[in-house]
């Protein structure tokens, strides 16, 4: 008995070890198609910033040059443009800093020292911690501790930061700039599916009275942030690039609905996590639960599966819409059979998401407000 309950248990450990490694893989592939293309962006910007520096430029120490265009490629979605500027700025701040303070200190430890301090104190004092103080740092420690062997070299490296930055704006922006839709998209579609399927695992954890289950699930939906991070950073690298490459432009207004779409998602599945954490509170206590609570968290998955379906197929997001008030719909008919304490901010939060899910679906603030309010009073 004992050797079977042995092996029953390593069995169980080497499935739950499985699902983990899969789990991973199946993030990793979709963390690689998501963002495959900016690793070609930083090839081809660093390969192009190292051939206008030397071969265009004449500089025999293009080094910097790919650096700053591979930083630049690298910054966050969303945040190129400013990190462009910052980078160029620190090492115009790191090369002043040092060439004013060697001027009057000479070369050494302790000033290198006290010019890297002074140069990072002035990043911070005029834009606080990024790329402006760690260029602004390393560039003073350049200055400092080479000027001495290799003199002449503050220019060749403040244009080799310009050139690294414009490459790798001009790769992002004109050369090869993400496809915007196809990249929300991708994106927004496990996000979507997560959300639905925590909703209907959710649902069915309330009808069975299992607050354990529900409990899992609130901790899954807590592990979700860098899904719901990584929607928020590519929904704004979209509007980057409709905003400023112009092969792209054509795309702004639709682009502009979807960030709004995903800002609205992001809120709807943050109170829904509220709503599940009021669901464990619920069964907990023993609090009654009608039978229309579930079904109403069941429809507000459904209507977010459903908004999944409509958004990949670029149709009109109807109904998503009749779902999401079903759902509301379904809560206060479940609030007039009489719920507890817990019960009923259950069916507060389900209303503030479906509301959120309304806006996500491009409907305006005050008629997403008076939908709601009408589905919470209807009798079904």
């Amino acid at each position: 008995m004992k050797t079977t309950a042995g092996a029953t248990g390593g069995q169980t450990a080497s499935g739950a070890l499985r699902d983990r490694v899969a789990e991973a893989a199946r993030a990793g592939h979709g963390r690689l198609r998501t963002y495959l293309i900016v690793a070609l962006q930083a090839g081809v910007a660093a390969a192009l910033a190292w051939l206008v520096a030397r071969e265009v430029l004449g500089n025999h120490e293009p080094t910097f040059a790919p650096a700053a265009a591979v930083a630049v490629i690298a910054a966050s979605l969303g945040n190129r443009a400013p990190r462009a500027v910052e980078l160029v700025a620190g090492v115009v701040l790191g090369i002043g800093a040092g060439d004013l303070l060697i001027s009057l200190f000479g070369t050494g430890p302790w000033q290198t020292g006290v010019i890297v301090f002074l140069a990072t104190a002035a990043a911070v004092l005029i834009r606080g911690v990024g790329a402006l103080m760690a260029q602004a740092g390393g560039t003073a420690v350049l200055v400092a501790t080479l000027t001495p062997t290799a003199p002449d070299l503050e220019l060749p490296r403040t244009i080799n930061a310009l050139v690294g930055g414009v490459a790798g704006l001009f790769v992002m922006l004109v050369l090869l700039p993400i496809n915007p839709i196809r990249t929300i998209r991708r994106t927004a579609e496990p996000a979507l599916d997560l959300f639905a399927r925590e909703m209907t695992a959710s649902a069915q954890a309330l009808a069975e009275a299992d607050s354990e289950r529900a409990k899992a699930v609130l901790d899954r939906m807590r592990d979700a942030d860098p899904q719901l991070q990584q929607l928020t950073e590519v929904t704004t690298a979209a509007e980057e690039v409709v905003r400023l490459s112009p092969v792209r432009w054509r795309r702004r207004r639709v682009i502009r609905a979807y960030r709004a779409g995903a800002a609205h998602m992001e809120r709807a599945f943050r109170n829904s996590r509220g709503l599940v954490r009021r669901i464990v509170t619920t069964l907990r206590d023993g609090e009654p639960v009608p039978a229309g609570l579930p079904a109403a968290v069941e429809h507000l998955g459904e209507a977010v599966r459903l908004l999944n379906r409509e958004f990949l197929a670029a149709q009109e997001p109807v109904q998503a819409r009749a779902r999401a008030l079903r759902a509301v719909s379904e809560a206060g008919g479940a609030c007039r059979q009489g719920l507890g304490f817990s019960g009923t901010i259950v069916v507060a939060q389900l209303r503030t998401a479906a509301n959120d899910l309304l806006r996500a679906t491009g409907v305006p603030r005050d008629e997403a407000r008076r939908l709601v309010r009408e589905a919470a009073a209807a009798d079904r």
